[in-house]
């Protein structure tokens, strides 16, 4: 497992930890890395997020009210979602000797999240 205290995570990018790929089909054929490599969703967790999307400081209408802190648009991703995403757009890195992938919150396309929402 990776430490993640570390890690700062920009904008609106997530850092996943890919599900095991099964490398049979579901007929039970064992299928090459070639075709493996051409699967154009994946999946994984989500184990760290970034702030989110950074809004505009300075209002136009009060130029001497400077606010130095910068304040974001949360992302919808939390730590712990399995997220569905676009392969093709997330990078690929290694931490610790561990396979991790970072993706923007644009290539999500869908987040299952186990605690429940409606109650």
């Amino acid at each position: 497992m990776v430490n993640t205290e570390k890690i700062i995570i920009v904008g609106d990018r997530v850092l996943i930890r890919p599900t095991k790929n099964t490398d049979k089909s579901k007929s039970g054929l064992y299928l090459p890395p070639s075709v493996m490599e051409k699967e154009k969703v994946q999946s994984g967790y989500i184990i760290k997020t970034g702030p989110g999307y950074p809004l505009p400081t300075a209002t136009e209408d009060e130029p001497w009210k400077e606010d130095k802190s910068t304040k974001y648009i949360p992302l919808q991703a939390k730590e712990g979602d399995l997220a569905l995403f676009l392969k093709k757009d997330a990078i690929e890195i290694e931490l610790e000797k561990e396979k991790l992938l970072i993706a923007p919150q644009s290539s999500l396309l869908l987040l299952l999240r186990e605690d429940d929402l409606l109650t």
